[in-house]
């Protein structure tokens, strides 16, 4: 199986994570930040990973250092259990609707972290969660999981659905990305190697 723990301490945040690329969307987190808990369920369930998280931080200050930081290791952790990346599709795309907001995914597990993030969240809170920690998360994943992450919300008014569909359609795209591929024996790149 696919899977990988990473540990971060530091002053700020003390973080475990435990990633099953080859799940089935079980999931145990504590953040102590409610949405982003919900989020983070939704990335597992709906991109068919396992997820543990433990994360202690300076939530006296706000919540950015813990969900930046969660973003580290889940990324590190996506890399690690990845491997070396043979046999598997590479790229995935989803447009996933969440009631009146549809947001859009595109990735490719390059070994190339990039983010394009398009998204006018308004600067508001959700359960303890600042709406602009959205792209913080999603900038920290694709760094660290070394892949090319692009992101849209292509409409929506509600701010937790305007969220949440992105979570979803990243789950969705990763889903695919990292799914086997029963005709690619060996690393999907024509220079014969992915630099995870």
């Amino acid at each position: 199986m696919r899977q990988a723990e990473i540990s971060r301490n530091t002053a700020e945040t003390q973080i475990q994570v435990h990633l099953n690329l080859d799940g089935s969307g079980q999931t145990d987190l504590q953040t102590d930040i409610g949405f982003f808990d919900h989020m983070l369920h939704h990335l597992a369930r709906h991109g068919g990973f396992d997820l543990r998280v433990n994360a202690q931080g300076d939530l006296h200050i706000d919540g950015h250092h813990t969900v930046e930081d969660v973003g580290i290791c889940i990324g590190r952790a996506f890399a690690q259990a990845l491997g070396e990346p043979r046999g598997i599709t590479r790229y995935g795309h989803a447009v996933t609707p969440m009631d009146e907001a549809l947001a859009e995914a595109a990735v490719d597990v390059s070994g190339r972290p990039f983010l394009v993030f398009r998204a006018a969240l308004p600067k508001t809170a959700l359960g303890g969660f600042d709406a602009e920690l959205t792209e913080e998360f999603f900038r920290a994943f694709a760094m660290n999981a070394r892949l090319t992450l692009h992101l849209e919300l292509r409409y929506g008014d509600n701010v937790h659905h305007c969220i949440e569909a992105l979570f979803k359609a990243c789950a969705r795209a990763l889903r695919v990305a990292v799914a086997r591929d029963a005709r690619e024996e060996g690393v999907p790149s024509t220079k014969g190697q992915l630099d995870i």
